[in-house]
């Protein structure tokens, strides 16, 4: 969490009613650039003001990349993209120290880390090296080039994409670096509906004749996304609700005592950043709903998608078709509600 906003003074109830509702014209403004992703616009909401990280799996052309310029577009924060490809180096993504003859000095050259917005635009086909280079900047929220190590921006969110229909040229990221992602998040298909509406949207843009949608005015400053924060963090956990979120991760690691076949299944569970996941994710879930208080449908709601990348099943496991979505469903149905 940045310091900037766990040091957030208290909120009173006008300051709680303006950043609701300039959440709530963000989402709007989003949902309107973004049609028929209505999940990704939410995912997006709730890593802002989670403080967390989001991997996206989708097919081509489901505006992944849309969706995170478009919330750069509407935040008081500079936006960078960098395409994974194989011949990618770490120092393409972090920087590197530059001889400077007329000085007689290295000077050290930002890389596009070091923007607050960044979208890591099929990260499964750079290499292991190059992947291992976010570990850092997404763990520590910092960069270490040579000695030298440069802090980040306070606010800094990374959105990373995967293509799963190609599998040639990529490589699968490690467990360790999926576990620095708060959330990923699989997006599918527009509805009809959605797909009429998409095709209008493009048409008009073809006719540079655009509808108005959303005006942005102004941009959200990044001290509103700090004050947020520190409501959401605010908002009451009752302690039975968070007894369930801690038994849904513990049953991850061992379900032997519910399901003695789902532990089978299990090859290894969620670890505590998963639960800080889930328990943040619940609590901006709810604060986005308007609410002061987190339910047992927040948390249902975001578990899967905290869950998905950190349950890994068994040999035995994948081999009879089962994955991480298929065993977070489960300890979803074995786990007991409060």
């Amino acid at each position: 969490m940045d310091s900037s906003a766990s040091s957030t003074l208290p909120l009173h109830d006008s300051d709680h009613s303006r950043l609701h509702q300039a959440f709530s014209a963000l989402r709007d403004g989003l949902s309107q650039t973004i049609v028929g992703q209505s999940a990704l616009v939410e995912s997006l909401l709730i890593a802002l003001l989670a403080d967390g990280h989001l991997l996206v799996e989708g097919a081509p052309g489901l505006a992944k990349t849309t969706a995170i310029r478009a919330l750069a577009s509407r935040l008081e924060a500079d936006f960078a993209r960098v395409q994974f490809t194989p011949d990618l180096l770490p120092a393409d993504l972090t920087g590197t120290e530059v001889w400077r003859p007329q000085d007689g000095r290295f000077e050290f050259q930002p890389g596009p880390i070091f923007h607050p917005i960044l979208l890591a635009d099929e990260i499964n086909r750079a290499p292991a090296k190059v992947q291992s280079a976010l570990l850092e900047a997404m763990g520590e929220r910092q960069v270490t080039v040579g000695r030298q190590t440069y802090p980040l921006p306070q606010l800094f969110l990374v959105m990373a994409t995967q293509n799963p229909i190609e599998q040639e040229g990529t490589f699968p990221l490690p467990e360790a670096q999926l576990d620095r992602f708060l959330m990923h998040v699989r997006i599918g298909y527009p509805a009809a509906e959605a797909e009429a509406e998409i095709l209008n949207l493009a048409r008009a843009r073809a006719r540079d004749t655009l509808r108005p949608v959303a005006p942005v005015l102004e941009k959200m400053p990044i001290e509103d996304v700090f004050a947020a924060r520190a409501a959401v963090l605010d908002l009451h956990m009752a302690p039975q609700l968070e007894r369930y979120l801690i038994e849904l991760v513990l049953a991850s690691r061992d379900a032997r005592r519910y399901d003695p076949q789902l532990a089978r299944r299990i090859a290894w569970g969620a670890s505590p950043r998963g639960s800080i996941a889930l328990e943040r994710c619940a609590r901006a879930r709810a604060w986005l709903a308007g609410r002061d208080y987190v339910t047992p449908d927040d948390i249902r709601a975001v578990a899967p998608d905290v869950l998905r990348h950190r349950v890994l099943p068994s040999y035995e496991a994948t081999a009879e078709g089962w994955d991480g979505d298929k065993l977070a469903t489960a300890l979803l149905d074995i786990v007991p509600l409060p």
